[in-house]
């Protein structure tokens, strides 16, 4: 990779592992320390995923109008802020108030990072995109690890070391990520202004595309939600679901030499990675409906990886492509929103299918959501094919 996309891969592994410290503890905390219900920990969680929406929608629009370079800075500015004020003072209510404030500042980073990503190695087409992700996945598994040991002295020092980590984040970004948007400056910058508006093709296209999108994320976050207690209804121990997910990085980090070359080979384009992913996410679904015991779950997981591996990083990806010049960073806003909205809103909805109608009627319904997706990664591209010929025939 170039120089400049390894300096946004570190930066982000190292921002998600100081986020990572958080993120698992905050019901634990809300609940055992700040003595709130769970219900009450949910809409605080809400929130944060909310603000992060608000986050991602702008700092996409402020990087095509001020460059990714100020946009990621804001952001942390903001982050940065909150945690400061959250290693100084969580007591409730200030808690909510600061989550709320890293949700907004930390949503505005991700798009910016991306749009630069993509820039920067506008030759690399998914790789850039990929790298990104799987430092993401190193900076969640790596912080998760190193929260809970820290968490066993004492969990007042989790917000002091999300903090430090940060700083460490900011200071990549201030000394490193200057360079990047000045060699793009054409991209961000001068661009935007003769760009405003995306064709209709690109725009209807974008609109499938995140239609697919919220309903692939809608059906992988139950694994958070609605699977991690079905697990427990089958005796399945705690330890047992957390090596879950410590499949789900290993697979991700270590299958990476074997990756790119199967998809150079076998699937060469991007709108076949996102198909074949989807139609596996449905495969991972249809074995974990008819598991019993904890070796279904693992067979189910590596499955639900693979197809991770492939439509993950190939969205943004798309969205990068479809942008028009000058608006790369608000695609890529959009996107990142839309993946929210689907962590957001999919433990909500499990959450009432399970109570309702029990677990088999929710993994049906999941399969239904990820074949509409598949309908519509194989459809989202009409537009623009309908664009060409219209343009070859003079129509």
């Amino acid at each position: 990779m170039p120089k400049t996309v390894w300096l946004l891969v570190i930066g982000m592994a190292v921002n998600m592992t100081g986020a990572s410290f958080l993120w698992p503890l905050n019901s634990i905390y809300i609940h055992d320390h700040l003595g709130k219900s769970l219900f009450i920990a949910g809409l605080v969680l809400m929130l944060n995923n909310f603000t992060s929406v608000i986050g991602s929608l702008l700092g996409g629009y402020l990087h095509d109008k001020i460059g990714g370079y100020r946009s990621v800075i804001l952001g942390g500015l903001i982050s940065a802020g909150a945690l400061a004020g959250l290693t100084w003072n969580h007591a409730w209510p200030d808690y909510v108030f600061f989550l709320g404030a890293i949700g907004l500042g930390s949503g505005m980073i991700g798009p910016a990072i991306l749009a630069m990503a993509g820039a920067a190695w506008k030759g690399g087409g998914r790789k850039a995109f990929n790298a990104i992700y799987v430092a993401n996945n190193i900076g969640v598994a790596l912080g998760a690890a190193l929260g809970g040991v820290i968490a066993s002295y004492s969990i007042d020092l989790i917000f002091a070391a999300n903090l430090a980590l940060f700083l460490v984040f900011m200071a990549i970004a201030i000394f490193g990520y200057r360079n990047i948007a000045e060699k793009h400056a054409g991209y961000a910058g001068t661009a935007a202004a003769s760009a405003k508006r995306a064709g209709r093709a690109q725009v209807a296209s974008l609109i499938l595309l995140c239609f697919a999108y919220f309903l692939a994320w809608t059906a992988y976050t139950q694994w958070t939600a609605t699977i991690s207690t079905y697990t427990q209804t089958l005796h399945i121990s705690l330890n047992k679901y957390s090596f879950l997910w410590t499949l789900n990085g290993a697979i991700i980090v270590l299958g990476q030499p074997l990756l790119l070359p199967f998809l150079k080979r076998f699937l060469p384009e991007v709108k076949q990675q996102i198909v074949v992913g989807t139609a596996i996410f449905m495969l991972s679904f249809a074995v974990v409906a008819f598991a019993g015991h904890f070796a279904g779950f693992l067979v189910a997981m590596a499955i639900l990886t693979v197809g991770e591996m492939l439509v993950w990083p190939a969205v943004p990806a798309v969205a990068n492509t479809l942008s028009p010049k000058g608006r790369e960073g608000f695609y890529q806003g959009i996107i990142n929103s839309v993946a929210t909205c689907g962590r957001m809103i999919g433990p909500v909805v499990g959450g009432f299918v399970a109570d309702a109608f029990g677990m088999k009627a929710l993994f049906g319904l999941l399969i239904i959501f990820l074949a509409i997706s598949l309908l519509l990664a194989l459809l989202y591209d009409r537009p623009l094919v309908e664009k060409s010929h219209s343009g070859a025939t003079g129509k």
